[in-house]
């Protein structure tokens, strides 16, 4: 499958390890759910070229290039199951990011394990609305 768009051009323009290093967590990504929807937003002067926004139902995670590290964030990091203790950054709330610096690699099997349970929990939040109206509309 060849994907062409604002996040080739992203990876594109981010010549160090750190375009590298988004492209593999964006084969991650897609791998753990090859339906995921992609897109970059929230481009501003402090960050131009903005972040990379993976959804499935619902925004499931973003990929930001920062100084010295790429993060992966997820909202509903706090929701999600970590066996491998992947989550590194914004420890507080709702949400969780793994950081990944240079010469890191990141345990793929393990972030496709949170990517897809990010899906499902998308999923989880629209499957109860459609139920309730089959049940509504059967009574």
């Amino acid at each position: 499958m060849t994907r062409a768009g604002p996040v080739d051009e992203l990876i594109a323009k981010t010549r160090d390890w750190r375009g590298a290093m988004l492209a593999k967590l964006r084969k991650i990504v897609h791998d753990a759910d090859p339906e995921i929807a992609e897109d970059v937003k929230w481009k501003r002067p402090s960050n131009p070229l903005g972040s990379a926004v993976w959804s499935h139902d619902g925004m499931v995670c973003v990929g930001i290039i920062l100084k010295e590290r790429v993060r992966l964030a997820f909202s509903a990091g706090s929701s999600l199951p970590d066996p491998k203790k992947l989550f590194n950054a914004q420890l507080l709330g709702k949400s969780r990011a793994i950081d990944v610096s240079q010469n890191e690699k990141p345990d793929e099997q393990a972030v496709k394990a949170i990517v897809k349970a990010a899906v499902g929990h998308n999923l989880a939040k629209t499957r109860p609305a459609k139920t309730r109206a089959r049940s509504r509309s059967t009574k």
